[in-house]
């Protein structure tokens, strides 16, 4: 993989997190109950996506 590849796999690590982030902050401040379980859940498994993409980035 080419270091420009890599850039953009990065930049795009670095906003699915940041999507993850924004989630997980809508999610703890202005739901309750099953909601709230559904949307951090959905955030986790954003924010491990990122992760393993920011990975393999730096590989």
């Amino acid at each position: 993989m080419d270091a420009m590849d890599k850039m953009w796999l990065s930049i795009a690590a670095v906003f699915v997190m940041g999507i993850s982030v924004f989630l997980i902050t809508f999610a703890r401040s202005k739901t309750k109950g099953w909601v709230k379980l559904l949307l951090s859940f959905i955030a986790f498994v954003i924010m491990m996506t990122g992760f393993l993409v920011g990975l393999v980035s730096i590989t």
